[in-house]
């Protein structure tokens, strides 16, 4: 009454992580299903990739009117450039939204470590409440040492309040006690391990203080953010960005919106792929789709709408051959 506008503070925040292909996209989606009818949420999402596609992926099944506002930071490392460009996103992100909850989805190639220290910091204090840091992994990866030996691996689980062991359907009881045993010998936290299948966690584990608190600053080099992400599209009808880090490489391809795919074409090429990752929207002559690809499965969604079409591929070797596979994909003009 009579005072100045509401001021935003103390925003109930939560950090989803996990490596490649454990789920984050699915399991935010699920959550937004959860959102409260009056409440806004936000949620800032870091892609590996230069172009980014997971923003897409949200706006295409939620949108402002329904309460859910979504930023994304491509191009590798959230916090690069003394976590400039995470800074910028996320005051933009709250300035519009004025949510009632955050929701931070770095990349899975990404250190967890280094966006809390940014949502630590000063200027944050009383405007972020920083709750439950899950971490959502696959636990059959702990039988594969490119995953037990990488670093980022190891601190995404360290920095947990709550692990989800997510894809249970995938998996038996000696994977689920293997998981059990690691988080206990690599989380400093008393950390609870859950299972869960294609994310569907509840909404309720989101609430209460991290335990995690930031260490001395720690930071890796990373590439500065690429401009692809909002490169005008040229007369050839699209834009090529890749990026490289972690020991894997991502190629990214942004299409004008008025080319249109043929949807069986492009499902056959998709399923051809072997790699770690491939996420993209894509209008097609069947309609706007989303698509995400793992080690396990492709699947496609169907979406409200999108601005153009976006594919990521993200792998340990990048085939040369993609760019000519994908372009037959496309419909003649006209």
């Amino acid at each position: 009454m009579g005072s100045e506008k509401a001021k935003i503070s103390a925003v109930p925040t939560n950090i989803i992580t996990g490596f490649l292909g454990a789920g984050k996209t699915s399991t935010i989606l699920h959550l937004l299903k959860s959102k409260p009818a009056n409440e806004r949420w936000a949620v800032l999402v870091n892609e590996f990739g230069e172009i980014g596609i997971d923003g897409s992926l949200f706006q295409g099944t939620h949108r402002e009117e329904d309460g859910v506002f979504i930023r994304e930071v491509p191009g590798g490392c959230m916090c690069c450039a003394a976590g400039l460009p995470m800074q910028i996103a996320l005051n933009q992100l709250l300035t519009r939204a004025k949510p009632d909850r955050l929701l931070i989805e770095p990349t899975g190639l990404g250190h967890p470590i280094e966006v809390l220290e940014t949502l630590s910091a000063e200027h944050y204090k009383d405007v972020l409440s920083i709750q439950k840091i899950l971490t959502l992994v696959d636990a059959r990866k702990l039988a594969d040492e490119r995953y037990t030996s990488h670093k980022t691996f190891n601190q995404q689980i360290a920095i947990a309040d709550i692990v989800v062991g997510n894809k249970q359907d995938l998996y038996g009881e000696p994977e689920k006690a293997a998981l059990q045993e690691y988080v206990k010998e690599h989380s400093p936290n008393a950390t609870e391990v859950l299972f869960a299948e294609q994310g569907q966690i509840d909404f309720s584990i989101l609430s209460g203080p991290t335990a995690t608190r930031v260490s001395p600053h720690y930071h890796e080099s990373h590439g500065a953010p690429s401009a692809q992400e909002d490169a005008e599209i040229p007369q050839a009808g699209f834009v090529k960005a890749v990026n490289q880090g972690e020991n894997y490489q991502s190629v990214g391809w942004r299409f004008a919106p008025d080319i249109v795919f043929d949807q069986k074409k492009l499902f056959n090429f998709l399923s051809g792929l072997t790699v770690e990752r491939m996420k993209a929207v894509f209008i097609t002559d069947e309609g706007v789709l989303g698509y995400n690809l793992t080690p396990d499965t492709l699947t496609e969604i169907e979406l409200d709408d999108c601005a153009e079409s976006r594919i990521e591929i993200i792998a340990q070797q990048l085939e040369d051959e993609w760019e000519a596979q994908l372009m037959q994909c496309q419909l003649p003009n006209g």
